[in-house]
């Protein structure tokens, strides 16, 4: 009795799949991960790969979102870093239309910093706190995935090693049984056997053949279960194994996709906001006024002084004495006399060089030129208008306080009240008699300013009476060596006008002393009010050095001094002239 088996009979499969079931699957098959049941290894690095994909777009995003904060930081800081500073003179310049519109695009940039903040914190909570948690899920879903796939590979083989040993187990009982067979039919054709022997012989052989006929069915039981167990692997738990997996990998995907038009998404909804902020600036911009800005500068700098008159004809060729005329540049103050000096030049300051006030001014702004002046005043005024309001405010609240309390005894005593009325009715009564003291000096500057135009014309009796007789008592204004004016009054001997401390600023002074000497280097034809001309060459006394303007003082003998360009002269200071001159000025100030 022969057995034999080949590994084709092991494998094939005892039933059969139905061809008409693979043909109707036969385009989903193409679509679907089932026919890689061979590649579980490449399948398990391709799922890792997109894992690893997803965290290199999260990182992404994330450093994308690190970058809009760092960037509305930086914008913020560069908003606050040009705000003009309060209470500072910045604040002031603010006021023009172009500096309102650059102040306009500060805070508009302020806004457009906060929509990158609002990107940012967007961008993380819809996308990189999503991801983040869902490749925490992708991950375990892979984990158990794949582990199914393991343990039913490990089944698989595990069947097939029983298949295996009981294949080994029937061939070697089929090996034995048919040796078993040989040996009895040798030992049943000796004829010098007993027949006991031949009998044991016969039982051994047949031991043996159902031996193998057990060790067969067995065999033919666990191929049966192999096959079975085979084709279930491979048509049923694999393929759900990777159709498991291949959805959860095409959701990865989708949600990758996702999380890019999110991306975009963010971005595209703050387009509006910044376009607004941007067409803000742009208005801001349009809201420029140079005209505007030109009438403010000169409503901020005007000086209220009135431009020179004639000069009068000084005759020199009379013996007689001579006074200085009303228009004169010099002033004629004290005693009534004037000794013309400087071959008619004047030594008054004219108006580039007038030195500023340094240090608190008086309190009536005297200090300052009329318009100025004016300004200053009327400022005043209005913030103690203010101040007398918000008392006025206090004391009709303590007042209806104070009447509640008269009618309803049991909220509050109506006495408790009664001294911060008097307090505040004080306060009132001293703020107005600093409004009537304002206003008083306001008046007196507003009477000797010219008429202006779009404003309340309140003209005073001095200025009319200044205005009868301009050409007799009127500050007198001179031209200086670069175009500019400066007042300079001038009186008869007879005539007497209140000094104030802006006209100290015109005072005649000693002449001044020599600070060193200069060389003409070109020839300076002094044609201006204030000028001196000079030949090339010449020698000159240096009284006054370049205070910025362009212009230096010198003298060429006691009556004769001026300003020549500092750039037509050479200088030669001496020190301790300079030092004690300098001492004279700090005294002056």
């Amino acid at each position: 009795m022969e057995f034999s088996f080949s590994r084709r009979d092991i494998t094939r499969p005892l039933k059969q799949p139905n061809r008409s079931i693979q043909r109707t699957t036969e385009h989903t098959v193409l679509a679907s991960w089932s026919h890689l049941q061979d590649q579980f290894d490449n399948l398990e690095k391709h799922t890792q790969w997109g894992i690893d994909v997803l965290e290199k777009y999260i990182k992404f995003v994330k450093e994308r979102t690190e970058i809009e904060l760092s960037y509305a930081k930086q914008l913020r800081n560069l908003s606050k870093k040009y705000q003009p500073k309060k209470n500072s003179k910045e604040e002031e310049e603010y006021r023009y239309t172009s500096t309102k519109a650059f102040l306009a695009t500060l805070n508009e940039m302020n806004d457009y910093a906060g929509q990158h903040e609002v990107i940012s914190e967007n961008m993380t909570s819809l996308i990189t706190g999503e991801l983040t948690r869902y490749v925490q899920e992708l991950k375990q879903e892979r984990k158990s995935h794949f582990h199914d796939g393991r343990k039913a590979q490990q089944h698989i083989e595990t069947c097939w090693k029983q298949l295996e040993a009981s294949k080994r187990r029937f061939e070697r009982d089929c090996k034995e049984a048919d040796r078993a067979q040989q040996y009895f039919e040798k030992m049943d054709a000796d004829i010098n056997v007993t027949k006991a022997d031949v009998e044991k012989a016969r039982q051994q052989a047949q031991l043996r053949h159902q031996m193998a006929e057990d060790s067969k069915a067995e065999y033919c039981s666990t191929l049966q279960k192999f096959n079975s167990e085979q084709h279930d692997h491979y048509y049923t738990h694999i393929p759900n194994i990777f159709q498991k997996i291949q959805e959860m990998e095409e959701r990865r995907i989708v949600r990758i996709g996702e999380s890019m038009k999110t991306f975009a998404e963010v971005d595209r909804q703050v387009i509006p906001i910044i376009g607004k902020c941007l067409d803000e600036i742009t208005k801001a911009a349009e809201s420029i006024d140079h005209k505007n800005d030109s009438q403010m500068v000169i409503e901020a700098f005007k000086s209220g002084f009135e431009p020179p008159g004639d000069v009068d004809f000084e005759d020199f060729t009379q013996p007689m004495k001579r006074t200085v005329s009303e228009s004169s540049l010099s002033n004629s103050r004290g005693d009534g006399k004037s000794e013309p000096k400087f071959g008619g030049k004047s030594k008054g300051k004219l108006w580039p060089f007038i030195k500023k006030n340094k240090g608190a001014g008086p309190e009536d702004f005297s200090n300052l030129p009329p318009e100025q002046r004016r300004k200053k005043l009327q400022q005043k005024v209005d913030e103690l208008n203010k101040d007398i309001q918000k008392e006025m405010d206090q004391r009709d609240a303590l007042t209806k306080m104070k009447d509640v309390y008269i009618k309803n005894p049991q909220m509050g005593d109506p006495a408790s009240v009664d001294h911060r009325l008097a307090e505040l009715g004080q306060n009132i009564e001293k703020l107005r008699l600093e409004v009537q003291k304002f206003e008083g000096w306001l008046a007196e500057v507003e009477g000797r300013l010219p008429m202006r135009t779009e404003q309340a014309r309140r003209q005073s009796g001095l200025y009319e009476a200044q205005n009868t007789s301009a050409v007799n008592s009127c500050a007198q204004d001179r031209e200086s060596p670069d175009g500019s004016y400066t007042e300079e009054q001038s009186q008869e001997t007879e005539m007497k006008v209140p000094a104030t401390d802006f006209d100290d600023e015109f005072d005649d002074e000693e002449p001044l002393p020599t600070i060193g000497t200069c060389k003409a280097l070109y020839t300076f034809e002094g044609q201006n009010e204030g000028t001196i001309s000079v030949a090339e060459g010449e020698m000159l006394y240096v009284i006054e050095e370049d205070k910025g303007d362009g212009w230096t003082r010198i003298r060429r003998n006691e009556d004769e001094e001026g300003y020549v360009p500092t750039s037509y002269v050479e200088v030669y200071l001496d020190k301790n002239a300079k030092d004690v001159y300098k001492s004279l000025q700090k005294i002056s100030e």
